[in-house]
């Protein structure tokens, strides 16, 4: 029996009494990746980009770990709320447009003391300002740099369009922008290099584009190293009590976390493992997030039909934003129907095995977006579901 089918056989013994479509984690294999994350990051905190998770028990488990400290939220509204169910330091990692959250966090001394906001332009402030309704607490303030490698004088770009700052200058501005208004007091500094952490740079049976995207990475790694460690400088020379300077990424920790600069690193898709991150050199993790899907109907010879499954990841639509299935090994889409909204068929001589009800487990491209799929996740630990789970949608909280 190879391990993928052992997977299979414990994972269908586990949720033998469940009916599909459900979703697990395997927190053998989540334990795992978050001890990878931890010797990668060489003994710098890892702190948890919470967007990759979306459970507040999950949560709570890798925070409990040595290792890892603090969480990276995507909203506002989430970073409120993780804050009022009792975590500490929360960093919101985007900037936000919401007056509501902003007034409740300026009103409140327990959130103030634990949210940390991201800007990168003195009308955020001003937005915030306008906002507070009366509300006196200090806002803690992180600011963000752009890690996007530029060459040929900026007309070739690699990197996601995020802050407007890219210069030393431009981040000791704005830092004294924060210093010399009332209510803020600037804690951070935030640097993601998604052209690094979230791009495979070993992509099976492309190895041209793998080694392209090595040398990208690898001249992209030098020069934002020396470029944020200039910026820290100045932004230092502003604030010298600046608390963290955040950087990195699932792909890029080990990177990341060599740099002097740097006194944290950010991780969270690398606990799930979902299948866009199969494809780096540097490291490879175990699948821990899946979902089943029940086969429905026998259309013929070598295919099945399972309910549901067209659950797209965000980013360019293409093939490879799309989930695949993975146990029982060989089973792959109909490229003319993909993965459908209500049904999608399967082609493969495993299909003649299965049986109607039967399950057949998937890997999603990308990882806590699988929670806004599901509201429950059943906890495994070898062949029996230790606990069941509510995922942020599950707590009646759709962030986005």
């Amino acid at each position: 029996m190879t391990p993928r089918a052992a997977d299979r056989a414990r994972f269908d013994r586990a949720t033998a009494s469940l009916d599909a479509p459900l979703a697990l984690v395997d927190l053998d294999a989540f334990d795992a990746n978050a001890d990878d994350l931890v010797r990668r990051a060489g003994g710098k905190p890892v702190r948890v980009a919470s967007k990759s998770v979306r459970c507040r028990a999950l949560l709570e488990r890798v925070l409990a770990r040595d290792g890892f400290a603090g969480i990276m939220a995507f909203t506002l509204a989430e970073s409120l709320w993780l804050a009022r169910a009792g975590f500490e330091d929360v960093l919101l990692a985007y900037p936000s447009a919401d007056r509501a959250g902003f007034a409740e966090l300026a009103g409140d001394a327990k959130l103030a003391a634990a949210v940390t906001v991201m800007i990168d332009d003195v009308a955020q402030l001003e937005l915030i300002d306008a906002a507070r309704a009366g509300g006196a607490e200090e806002v803690r303030v992180c600011l963000e740099l752009d890690t996007s490698l530029h060459l040929l004088g900026g007309r070739v770009r690699f990197g996601a369009r995020r802050s407007p700052l890219r210069e030393p200058a431009e981040l000791a501005e704005l830092a004294r922008s924060v210093a010399r208004r009332p209510g803020f007091r600037l804690v951070g500094l935030m640097a993601y290099e998604g052209h690094v952490a979230g791009v495979g740079d070993a992509v099976a049976g492309r190895p041209l584009r793998s080694r392209a995207v090595r040398l990208m990475q690898a001249a992209a790694r030098r020069e934002l190293a020396a470029r944020r460690a200039a910026v820290v400088r100045a932004v230092r020379a502003v604030a010298p009590e600046l608390e963290f300077v955040n950087g990195g990424g699932t792909g890029s920790v080990q990177h990341t976390a060599a740099e002097d600069a740097v006194t944290e690193v950010a991780a969270g898709s690398g606990l799930f493992q979902p299948r866009l991150f199969d494809d780096y050199a540097s490291f490879s993790g175990r699948p821990a997030a899946l979902f089943a899907l029940p086969v429905v109907r026998r259309p013929g010879v070598g295919v099945v039909t399972v309910l549901g499954g067209g659950y797209p990841a965000s980013g360019v639509a293409g093939a490879d934003r799309s989930p695949v299935p993975y146990l029982p090994e060989g089973l792959r889409f109909d490229p003319q129907e993909g993965a459908g909204e209500v049904q999608t068929p399967l082609l493969g001589s495993p299909a003649d095995d299965l049986r109607i009800g039967d399950k057949v487990w998937f890997r999603h491209a990308k990882a806590g977006e699988l929670c806004e799929r599901f509201d429950t996740l059943h906890l495994v630990s070898g062949d029996r579901v230790t606990a069941a789970v509510p995922t942020y949608r599950g707590e009646g909280r759709t962030f986005l």
